[in-house]
């Protein structure tokens, strides 16, 4: 049985500035949230740059889970999570950000949370040993 549906959106070829607007894409993901039935916690957001390669991390605390956005500038990409329990679809979350948002070209991989079988790769198992088994 899965508790929620989680995406994992990565999102390429996406505009510098889209890429270095944190305000505009929190504030998307919150609205998103609301519009496909979640409610919004808290919402923070951090803009890098500094000491790092310029972009941004944003985080949309749901009572259903949430959603966060990573950014990478300089090369157009955004790594979206989108995760929710309950009535809540992560999928129109995520289709109403895009009707605010242009992220480039879309790819979504979609899995449940505390699924009976839950495959790892052997990588993951050599840092985790006792879930090999």
């Amino acid at each position: 049985m899965s508790k929620g549906k989680h995406l994992l959106v990565d999102c390429r070829g996406v505009a510098r500035d889209v890429c270095l607007n944190d305000k505009r894409v929190l504030e998307a993901m919150a609205r998103g949230a609301e519009r496909a039935g979640a409610n919004v916690i808290s919402q923070v957001r951090y803009k890098f740059g500094l000491d790092s390669p310029p972009g941004f991390t944003a985080f949309v605390l749901l009572d259903e889970s949430h959603c966060s956005a990573h950014t990478y500038a300089d090369e157009g990409l955004i790594a979206m999570d989108i995760f929710t329990c309950g009535t809540t679809d992560p999928r129109d979350v995520l289709e109403c950000i895009l009707q605010e948002i242009d992220l480039g070209e879309v790819s979504v991989r979609q899995c449940g949370r505390f699924d009976a079988a839950l495959e790892c790769d052997a990588a993951f198992h050599k840092l985790v040993p006792e879930l090999a088994s």
